[in-house]
């Protein structure tokens, strides 16, 4: 039997959707150092050939071997770079001299560096998920995750298999898009699934309120009963503690309160449901734990700046991306 925090893991990752994808290969020669602002979504990327330093805003540069897994949750800005301080190169301006069409609309391929240096591939993935369909769950990840290929073994794997998808849509075969989007949900499971096994342990977000029992039994029944009338007692009494220790904890381990998680929760299940499909607002409300369509029309609004009319009207609300880098 699978444990309360794999059933919980699998539950939200059950939700997440990647909304569409693009690829990119950049092949490299040392010396070589880029720069990226950051961009809309999330990164993806894999190497073959020499290691390379990726070093995310505000925390000390990680190096990264062939075969390791990197991710970055929210896409935040941040170099990679054959060896640390060297001067950075902006990815917008690579990305202007050899994109074709609109971002998205075709694999992205270039070269940069000395001729002659040692040489890396760079294999990158770009996603886009729904504004808040997993909004929530990848903000309150680390800003960089990195599996290791020499401590996880299908690290190595996902890897190779990565390579090799980005390779098959430098064709653009029928599908390319949709074939990249799909490998980007098992991608995340995985990524997601190992770093609450292997990180930090007093790391403060989702997964480590995940490997708290008391917390996770509290998470467990908001995303698996999301229509029941939870109070701060109620969830409390779930993770058998009381309600003062209860709260501290939460907002220690997680980030936020019980009840902001919990309308996130809420509002993210109903949006999936218009997204799916859904017209009647009244039953979403209902679905979803409100016993008033005025008061969850309001808490929709609050939670994603539209309306549950406007979200059911345009059903792809936030899949445009706002700054187009690598």
């Amino acid at each position: 039997m699978e444990s309360p925090s794999a059933d919980l893991i699998s539950l939200v990752l059950g939700t997440l959707r990647t909304d569409r994808a693009v690829t990119a290969r950049f092949s490299l020669t040392a010396p070589w150092a880029l720069r990226s602002e950051g961009v809309e979504g999330l990164l993806v990327r894999v190497c073959t050939g020499t290691p390379y330093w990726i070093q995310v805003d505000g925390q000390a540069a990680v190096h990264v071997q062939p075969g390791d897994i990197v991710m970055l949750p929210q896409g935040g800005p941040h170099v990679v770079a054959s060896s640390p301080g060297l001067d950075t190169v902006p990815f917008r301006t690579l990305l202007q001299q050899h994109m074709r069409g609109a971002h998205g609309d075709h694999p992205l391929t270039f070269e940069h560096g000395a001729p002659g240096g040692e040489a890396t591939e760079l294999f990158s993935l770009h996603l886009w998920m729904p504004q808040h369909q997993g909004g929530s769950l990848l903000s309150w990840l680390p800003p960089l995750i990195v599996l290791r290929a020499a401590d996880i073994a299908t690290t190595r794997s996902l890897s190779l298999a990565t390579q090799a998808l980005v390779d098959e849509t430098l064709s653009q075969r029928p599908g390319w898009q949709l074939a990249t989007a799909r490998m980007a949900d098992l991608l995340l499971v995985h990524v997601l699934r190992e770093h609450l096994h292997s990180g930090p342990a007093d790391a403060q977000g989702w997964l480590n309120g995940v490997r708290d029992k008391a917390i996770g039994k509290a998470l467990m029944q908001m995303h698996a009963h999301p229509e029941l009338p939870w109070s701060l007692a109620s969830l409390a009494r779930v993770s058998h503690q009381s309600r003062t220790v209860f709260s501290e904890r939460f907002l220690e381990r997680m980030g936020t309160t019980p009840l902001r998680y919990l309308t996130s929760v809420r509002m993210g299940i109903a949006r999936q449901q218009f997204l799916k499909g859904a017209d009647d607002v009244w039953r979403v409300a209902q679905s979803v734990g409100y016993g008033s369509e005025k008061a969850f029309s309001r808490a929709f609004e609050r939670w994603s700046g539209s309306t549950p009319s406007q979200c059911i009207k345009s059903r792809t609300i936030g899949t445009q991306m706002r700054r187009p880098e690598g």
